[in-house]
């Protein structure tokens, strides 16, 4: 399991969405450090509902910024948000159901969709979006 922090290549030149991302990152990244101080277990749930909260929240601004700058694929990228916020809010679930207990694959799926999106479609915007966001 490797040690999620925010790097400046991950950056889409929208400081509002930039620090949105470190904040997201830095979600995943209290959930590495738990799980290395065996604590996982104990944090999960909170750290996947703040987790789940916070996609919800920024996933609407990115599609709120990018309608404005008139995004051509932005429906393509409303689908990979609802997407990603059912994969994190089924972890939710069934670990809520006691469905699921942590695993390392976790975090792990956690910091690969963070980085893929961010790395992937998130780049994609960033040419129509300026730098305030707006």
């Amino acid at each position: 399991m490797g040690s999620l922090t925010w790097d400046d290549t991950y950056s889409v030149n929208v400081k509002k969405l930039d620090d949105q991302h470190k904040e997201l990152i830095a979600l995943v990244g209290e959930l590495n450090n738990a799980m290395i101080r065996g604590k996982g277990e104990e944090v999960l749930g909170e750290i996947l509902e703040k987790l789940l909260q916070y996609t919800r929240t920024h996933f609407a601004e990115e599609e709120r910024m990018m309608e404005i700058a008139g995004y051509p694929d932005i429906e393509v990228h409303k689908a990979t948000h609802a997407w990603i916020a059912e994969r994190v809010a089924e972890i939710r679930r069934n670990y809520r159901d006691g469905k699921a207990t942590i695993s390392q694959e976790v975090p792990r799926l956690l910091e690969r969709w963070v980085l893929k999106h961010i790395m992937g479609t998130d780049k994609d915007y960033a040419p129509y979006l300026d730098a305030e966001g707006k």
